[in-house]
């Protein structure tokens, strides 16, 4: 497959990236290994986790998610206590003080709309309708709205995360001035259904491990030959 111009706003032809995108995620599921479907938490569960994963690692949002279920049981205890004892409680997840209260007005928002406190009818939504639904809610952007809808329930929607978003540009997939918000209609047209869930996961590893934001480990990269950003760098240090 020949490789885009890393400076090219214009992407190559859709067939083109549609195969690209298979053959990415092929090569990193032989690098990494298999990606398995995560289990399906409740609707609510995986937006309230999902926010408080934000601008964090999961080694810290997880625990704070574990101590907001012991400390107030279910969620109408969460949405009757103040906003600053639900800060005290996901304080470890970082921004205690500005999910918080966004925590406690999603839950208010459900109590006066629905009665209850689940997002469950959101399985029966279409994709794009349950995206409008989350992303009206404060601190629910498309990444957010994404990772709630393709793992909790199972649409093939992609998040575009920080990891996402600079492998995608460095193969090429978009545009070196594609925003991150803007990449989410982008690579979602383009990545089939059928690899979404491979393909955020895998680009993630990549992203982590080998494609790094700072000193790209490009020699040896099993995408190397896919990927235009490696191809330049390694003809800068041939003296190309």
């Amino acid at each position: 497959m020949a490789p885009m111009s890393p400076e090219s706003e214009s992407p190559a032809p859709r067939g083109l990236l549609r195969r690209r995108i298979v053959a990415v995620c092929r090569r990193l599921h032989r690098r990494y290994g298999p990606v398995e479907p995560p289990p399906q938490s409740p609707v609510l569960d995986e937006l309230v986790a999902t926010i408080l994963s934000q601008h964090t690692a999961d080694a810290n949002s997880s625990p704070a998610f574990d101590e907001l279920c012991a400390r107030f049981g279910d969620w109408d205890a969460v949405r009757e206590a103040p906003a600053s004892q639900i800060a005290a409680a996901i304080r470890r997840a970082g921004l205690a003080h500005t999910k918080a209260p966004r925590i406690k007005a999603i839950l208010q928002h459900l109590h006066a709309q629905r009665g209850e406190m689940s997002l469950e009818f959101l399985r029966r939504w279409p994709a794009r309708a349950a995206m409008d639904y989350l992303t009206q809610f404060p601190g629910v952007g498309p990444k957010t709205a994404a990772c709630v809808l393709l793992f909790a329930c199972g649409q093939p929607v992609l998040p575009v995360d920080t990891h996402v978003h600079r492998v995608s540009q460095r193969l090429g997939l978009i545009g070196p001035r594609v925003s991150a918000a803007a990449a989410h209609q982008a690579l979602g047209e383009l990545v089939p259904p059928e690899w979404v869930l491979e393909f955020h996961i895998q680009l993630i590893r990549h992203g982590r491990t080998r494609c790094r934001a700072r000193s790209p480990q490009c020699p040896g990269c099993p995408l190397y030959d896919l990927c235009p950003c490696g191809v330049s760098r390694g003809n800068k240090a041939l003296g190309f």
